[in-house]
């Protein structure tokens, strides 16, 4: 009865859609309670194969990645290139609240998926749709992932790095799991309003325009042309050199975040050990600090310096003070805090391993927390799914056979 407890129980869910931001959009939707039935082609996502570039284990029988995204899904491989293959997406569809995909929209509206056909068809059906470079202008139809749409062409990768050195480097995902829980709090919407007028829309998310959403407070303020919104820049030219990482004694990076410069000013410098600059008119208030940011920062580098990260985390924690760690991903893995949050995890797999895995960020109160379960293998479900849809055993194996539709066997790792 546990699943019946779940927000979306009842709401059935098709995905269309490979790597990572629209497939996390219906990882979090199945976490909800939704059934999500992910269709494949027969050459398979090709996130599942992405391996190498991650240092994990090949193959299917541990694979963490894939995982993190379509937990808790079904999977049925389809030729949707075929006729048999192409009538048993539409009964997919059919029977759907919501259909999601990230397949650009020219290949969308030679195969009848486009939101114009699909409305006519399915008036209150719900369409969550990801791009990469949004729905209109010249550069709609370009490929996108999230190291170009998000990272570079988003205003990201050539902004927020010190001036000093190189580009940050970039990592899969960063950008892709926002704009999967942007869609999906567009679908709800959007659902919430189908099932009170019996009228649904299509949601739609880039990666680009969610970029811009993350970098806007600095955008928008470098209309003003100050230096101070002028990235990417030195750090010694930050405005304010209290939400910069310094380096301790021991080798490791702190991160402070006194945004209210003025106002902590004293207590921040009094953690520091450095009383005498209480009031100094050369650093306080952060309007006089401007003329001399290059000298103030050289300070706080050098006091950083003296002590080991243990001894700064007490002062300043002491000093109530915001601070953290720049924490390795080893130690993110082991971290507490995260654990007792229910940030992640443990997935029993089936070749005996247990690795640690993360949860989508939102939790509720009253509804229990999700019984996970490993992202299906490549059309594990396709035969129990295409019986649902009604096709007999023999028309199940007659598809299987012309290759309209498959179940490979999971590869080992």
């Amino acid at each position: 009865m546990e699943q019946f407890t779940r927000p979306l129980a009842g709401v059935k869910v098709v995905e269309l859609a490979t790597f990572i931001a629209a497939p996390s959009c219906g990882r979090y939707l199945a976490d909800l309670g939704a059934e999500v039935i992910k269709v494949e082609a027969p050459n398979g996502d090709p996130y599942r194969n992405a391996a190498i570039n991650e240092g994990r284990p090949t193959g299917d029988l541990e694979n963490t990645s894939f995982d993190l995204d379509n937990a808790n899904k079904r999977d049925v491989c389809l030729n949707t290139k075929s006729p048999e293959g192409r009538e048993a997406l539409e009964k997919l569809i059919a029977r759907a609240d919501i259909f999601l995909t990230n397949v650009r929209y020219k290949s969308l509206i030679k195969s009848g998926l486009d939101w114009e056909t699909l409305k006519a068809k399915y008036p209150k059906l719900v369409m969550g749709y990801v791009t990469g470079y949004g729905e209109k202008g010249p550069d709609k139809d370009l490929p996108g992932f999230d190291f170009t749409a998000y990272f570079a062409r988003g205003g990201i990768l050539g902004t927020l790095f010190d001036k000093d050195s190189s580009p940050m480097l970039t990592m899969p995902g960063f950008g892709d799991h926002p704009v999967g829980m942007y869609l999906a709090s567009g679908l709800l919407a959007a659902l919430y309003r189908a099932e009170k007028t019996g009228k649904g829309d299509m949601v739609t998310v880039s990666l680009f325009h969610s970029a811009i959403w993350a970098v806007s407070t600095m955008l928008q303020s470098a209309q003003y042309g100050q230096p101070a919104a002028r990235y990417p820049m030195s750090r010694k030219d930050i405005a304010n050199p209290f939400t910069v990482a310094h380096k301790t004694s021991d080798g490791r990076w702190i991160q402070f975040a006194a945004p209210a410069y003025d106002a902590l000013y004293d207590r921040f410098v009094k953690a520091l050990g450095r009383e005498d600059l209480a009031g100094d008119p050369r650093f306080f208030p952060q309007a006089n600090l401007q003329a001399n940011l290059h000298e103030f920062y050289g300070l706080l580098v050098s006091e950083v310096a003296k002590k080991p990260l243990a001894e700064w985390c007490a002062a300043f924690k002491a000093a109530d003070i915001p601070y953290a760690v720049a924490q390795t991903w080893d130690e993110l893995l082991e971290d507490e805090q995260a654990w007792a949050a229910d940030c992640f995890y443990k997935m029993k797999y089936d070749n005996g391993n247990q690795r640690t895995l993360v949860r989508p960020p939102v939790l509720f109160s009253d509804t229990p927390l999700p019984e996970y379960k490993r992202g299906p293998y490549q059309g594990e479900q396709t035969e129990s799914v295409l019986a649902e849809l009604g096709y007999s055993g023999e028309q199940i194996q007659a598809m299987l056979a012309a290759g309209a539709a498959c179940h490979p066997e999971p590869r080992a790792n």
